[in-house]
């Protein structure tokens, strides 16, 4: 360990390495995200719920959730943004992410899979005929 100023002699911090806390610890052992088994895809886009509950419930939460949240009201930003920007595990940032949907504070939307789009030769056509009036 190195000594860190106003966190020298810790234990939980490393100079070089950063916070030493364990994935697991961040989401209480869990490895799923809540009790009703909800999957978080890397594209799933995630934003602030509408009615999600206020600062006062939000001060309950844990950092790490409380970082997400953050994250979120900036823009809405997909699961793998959001590990990234709060350098967190992908698995970590699933569960936590579980828990602020199952509380009221986030919605999470799936984008159009690719198959689903219409075809380029219809959109076209479509173009052509607009052109056409």
């Amino acid at each position: 360990m190195t000594d860190t100023g106003d966190v020298s002699g810790s234990q939980w911090y490393d100079a070089e390495a950063g916070p030493l806390v364990r994935p697991y610890a961040m989401t209480g052992g869990r490895t799923k995200p809540g009790p009703s088994d909800v999957r978080f895809d890397l594209i799933a886009l995630v934003d602030i719920a509408a009615d999600a509950p206020g600062s006062a419930e939000e001060s309950l939460l844990g950092p790490e959730h409380r970082a997400l949240l953050t994250l979120c009201r900036a823009e809405t930003q997909s699961v793998a943004e959001l590990a990234a920007d709060a350098d967190l595990p992908v698995g970590v940032v699933r569960v936590l992410l579980g828990d602020l949907l199952e509380a009221g504070y986030v919605r999470v939307s799936r984008p159009v899979p690719p198959a689903q789009l219409p075809d380029e030769k219809i959109l076209r056509e479509v173009i052509e005929g607009l052109r056409a009036l």
